[in-house]
């Protein structure tokens, strides 16, 4: 072998010994997923266990403490606006917000009763605590509240003033003593312009814990009945 093809044979070992190490420390920096892929960068999640984001939110106002009940007052440690959304998130795949008041409202009874009608008669919009939700992505809002004086509480007014519901369906949920839903489809029909108004369900707030049939029965009506 003369110089020439010895240099030329050194140089060509000398590359094959630089790819062979290259190799290496990509395999020992490659996760088996990656590998299988040929993806060398993470890509993010959709959601729990790979899941696309719910297209439903379920934002719901709900005032535990001494509540009314057939005539006489209860004391109440979960409102029962908040046992409906619960019975709801149960059935279908939504997300749920809870809509606090930065003033929260009196344990007493007749002490709300009064504060609530003091707002309404000023077209009041009581803060809300914490950060709001983003509306992205869904398709269907569920607007579930008690109903107090005929209507739902002004900070629900509060909370859709927020937002811009074009293209979405908005549905009323009610707890209620006897007002059924009240004014919720024509406030909420002012207050979400371009957006459709669907069927809404009123649930007496006595019969909240056992309303499970109904519940379901008005979300297989209305198409969200995911489970």
């Amino acid at each position: 072998m003369n110089r020439t093809d010895f240099l030329l044979a050194r140089r060509t070992l000398l590359r094959a010994a630089l790819l062979t190490g290259a190799a290496a420390m990509t395999a020992c920096t490659s996760t088996p997923d990656q590998l299988r892929t040929g993806r060398t960068t993470p890509t993010p999640a959709s959601g729990p266990a790979g899941s696309p984001r719910a297209r439903v939110l379920l934002a719901y106002f709900s005032r535990p403490g001494e509540n009314y009940y057939y005539g006489d007052r209860r004391d109440l440690r979960t409102g029962n606006t908040e046992i409906l959304a619960r019975k709801m998130h149960d059935l279908i795949d939504c997300d749920l917000y809870r809509i606090e008041p930065v003033d929260p409202y009196p344990h007493d009874y007749d002490a709300t009763v009064a504060r609530n009608v003091r707002e309404q008669n000023a077209d009041a919009r009581p803060a809300i605590k914490g950060r709001l939700p983003d509306l992205t992505g869904y398709s269907t809002v569920v607007l579930a509240s008690p109903i107090w004086n005929v209507r739902a509480p002004m900070i629900m007014t509060t909370f859709t003033d927020q937002f811009d519901f074009r293209g979405k369906t908005i549905h009323p949920a009610t707890t209620h003593a006897m007002s059924g839903l009240g004014t919720t489809e024509r406030d909420y029909a002012a207050a979400c312009r371009g957006a459709t108004i669907g069927a809404g369900l009123a649930v007496q707030g006595e019969k909240v814990n056992d309303a499970e049939l109904p519940i379901r029965a008005w979300l297989q009506r209305n198409g969200l009945l995911q489970r």
